[in-house]
């Protein structure tokens, strides 16, 4: 792969989208990643690609027609965009979740760089999961990445919790972990070393029942808590944890680390972190997890 900076103009103006329902046009997304390919040399450009429901299929023969270098599938397509591919990267079979999508010739890939972000994340704040117990919010795309990472460096154990217990059995039963209820949560002293919160809510006014619920934790072995959002400028979780006296991080890590993976995986460059992370706090102030 290249290193940034990249030497000279790029002959063809690549095309690069994201898709997903009205809330694409939201997502700060386009601003940060056409910083990111200006700053290092990456002639093209990255827009918001709405599809309406049901029509996902339609969708992706556009993407097709339209001669893309790469995509970005955020909520509520990055399970439904599958069947539409030609082929998947390892984890993202596993995962059973897509939020990069790569042309190579004439084939679509889909990858999960939603993981491997995750993974990173955990390296920058050097914590080392393996032996470890875990405890993930959330039943989406991100905690399957999420729960996907901490089996691969081998957790010793992963709770699973979620509206849904549909969802969450479906995780646990596809990808690893344990189901538990949010409500067993507040009963018992939980032995965890890790909490993270996959789920799209990290401010109080966005979720009363789950600010409340997490501050009733019992944490006594917690050493970090991560919220895979970013710049929310009220975050319970955050309160949560230095209300404990425990280590938290917020979603900049992991989202930066996965941008940087989806721009490798689309044009071969390798920009530094860096200029990803002032590209992504120049944007906004606040992004979730479905800009992921």
């Amino acid at each position: 792969m290249e290193s940034h900076p990249v030497s000279g103009n790029l002959e063809i103006e690549k095309k690069f989208y994201i898709l997903g329902d009205e809330r694409v046009f939201h997502t700060k997304a386009p601003e940060y990643f056409s910083a990111i390919m200006k700053k290092v040399g990456i002639k093209g450009s990255y827009e918001p690609f709405l599809v309406k429901s049901g029509e996902i299929e339609k969708a992706m023969r556009e993407i097709r027609i339209l001669n893309v270098t790469g995509a970005n599938v955020t909520i509520p397509y990055k399970e439904a965009v599958i069947p539409y591919l030609d082929e998947l990267s390892e984890g993202a079979t596993i995962i059973g979740s897509v939020n990069t999508i790569v042309r190579k010739g004439d084939k679509l890939k889909g990858y999960n760089t939603n993981a491997i972000g995750f993974m990173d994340a955990l390296k920058d704040a050097g914590f080392d999961a393996a032996g470890k117990s875990a405890l993930i919010f959330g039943t989406g795309g991100a905690a399957r990445a999420v729960v996907f990472i901490l089996n691969w460096v081998h957790a010793k154990s992963i709770l699973v919790a979620g509206r849904s217990q549909e969802k969450t059995n479906a995780i646990v039963n596809q990808i690893g972990g344990e189901a538990i209820s949010l409500g067993a949560l507040t009963d018992q002293i939980l032995p965890v070393n890790l909490v993270v919160n996959a789920t799209s809510v990290s401010s109080p006014d966005e979720g009363v029942e789950l600010s409340e619920l997490a501050n009733r934790l019992q944490l006594p072995d917690c050493e970090l808590v991560i919220d895979l959002n970013y710049g929310r400028p009220r975050n319970f979780w955050r309160d949560m944890a230095q209300g404990k006296g425990i280590r938290f991080m917020d979603g900049l890590s992991s989202l930066s680390n996965q941008a940087k993976r989806t721009i490798a995986l689309w044009t071969g460059v390798e920009v530094r972190p860096e200029i990803v992370v002032t590209a992504i706090q120049d944007s906004t102030s606040a992004i979730k997890i479905m800009d992921v």
